[in-house]
């Protein structure tokens, strides 16, 4: 009895497995039929064309809207920034390059303030007319005049000399003829000694 039961259980663990396994190898079978039997076409990237970048030692550039400071500034690069490059002035020293947000979509910078990447040979761009302004400032002679004051010339006052000046003269006094032969610290001396000995003389007098 026992052996019965074994033997259902092991029949029952191999069905199932190999049913688990049926399965499986009917779901990898659909995915494969799924698979396409033609050639995927594959995206390739096209080759970028010339390129300016802005150089590190500059905060920034003036982007003009023609290959010269004759033109209008239409805008700024700021350093490392990059745009791509279209064409370049006669003499070289001005690249044009694609400048969105302005008329046009262009503008123009100067060439020893960038590096050129992917490409050193530039075509030769007919630079756009300059800019020139709709109304020539005039100055009116008349209406200029009204802003001149003509001053006439003042006479300067006269000078009149002063004056000369009298500065009066005094004799000085006459010198004391004791007080120039004896000083007055002897004469002090003197007394005090004449006034130490009448002292002197009283006292003996008294006794």
């Amino acid at each position: 009895m026992e052996k019965l039961i074994y033997r259902v259980i092991v029949s029952s663990i191999v069905i199932i497995f190999g049913g688990m396994l049926l399965l499986s190898n009917d779901a990898n079978a659909k995915a494969y039929y799924q698979q396409p039997t033609v050639s995927v076409a594959t995206v390739t990237g096209t080759a970028e064309g010339p390129a300016i970048r802005v150089n590190a030692d500059n905060d920034q550039i003036n982007v003009r809207s023609g290959p010269g400071t004759d033109y209008e500034t239409v805008g700024v690069m700021i350093a490392g920034q990059e745009a791509p490059a279209l064409g370049r002035s006669a003499g070289g020293s001005w690249i044009q390059v694609r400048y969105l947000g302005v008329e046009g979509g262009l503008g123009w910078v100067y060439s020893p303030l960038v590096t050129i990447l992917r490409g050193s040979s530039l075509d030769i761009v007919e630079p756009p007319p300059t800019a020139t302004p709709r109304v020539t400032p005039t100055i009116d002679p008349t209406l200029a005049s009204q802003f001149i004051v003509e001053s006439e010339p003042t006479r300067l006052p006269t000078f009149t000399a002063p004056a000369e000046l009298v500065i009066s003269t005094y004799e000085p006094p006459a010198e004391d003829v004791l007080s120039v032969a004896l000083p007055m610290g002897l004469i002090i001396v003197i007394l005090g000694v004449i006034g130490i000995l009448g002292s002197l003389f009283s006292f003996i007098r008294g006794r």
